[in-house]
């Protein structure tokens, strides 16, 4: 009975939400994500899904009222997501010019924001122009992410690592870690070998 329940919420409330932000997205990906949740696609560079990449959890917050938001804002953008990665409800993933990559099986959770830009200058005289310098975010494979993290421009988030929910990250993680905090920072390494036996 739940799963019929279930289908018909999706086949009559989500799924005509799916093909609505479809509809309003502009920019057609390389790849085909699994869409549990609706997807904007946005700007004027590439969005590329490598494989299998879910995009919404029905077991999540959010589920019904949000959608997650992907943008390649020029020409040199690029968003990469690599296949087996599942990033929960309610993404921000915005590229202005540096370039944003996910690798393989990781998975991410609810709120989740990257951005590889400040988007405007920081010099006050110059607040209107755009940032100057975008700088490429990286999350190698097999990392697991928070609900509620921010990762900012130039940020590498080494494989294997965990960050914690409501940790915003502004420098790099080495991989096999757990950092944790605003800003985030390492409070624990990961001993691959210890969880192994």
């Amino acid at each position: 009975m739940k799963k019929i329940k279930f289908l018909i919420k999706y086949f009559f409330f989500q799924l005509p939400r799916i093909y609505k932000y479809k509809f309003l997205s502009n920019l057609k990906p390389i790849g085909k994500p699994s869409l549990a949740q609706p997807a904007l696609l946005h700007g004027k560079g590439k969005i590329i899904f490598n494989g299998k990449v879910i995009l919404g959890n029905p077991n999540s917050p959010y589920f019904y009222n949000t959608y997650s938001y992907f943008e390649a804002r020029d020409i040199f953008s690029i968003v990469e997501i690599d296949s087996g990665t599942a990033i929960n409800n309610n993404a921000s993933i915005i590229s202005y010019g540096a370039g944003i990559y996910i690798g393989k099986n990781c998975r991410i959770g609810q709120n989740f924001q990257a951005m590889d830009s400040n988007f405007h200058d920081l010099h006050p005289e110059k607040r209107n122009s755009t940032d100057p310098n975008p700088q490429k975010i990286v999350i190698e494979d097999n990392v697991f992410i928070g609900s509620n993290v921010t990762i900012l421009k130039g940020v590498t988030i080494g494989k294997n690592s965990v960050i914690g929910s409501g940790s915003i990250v502004n420098k790099s993680i080495p991989e096999n870690s757990i950092a944790a905090g605003f800003p985030a920072k390492v409070i624990k390494e990961i001993n691959i070998t210890d969880l192994e036996s």
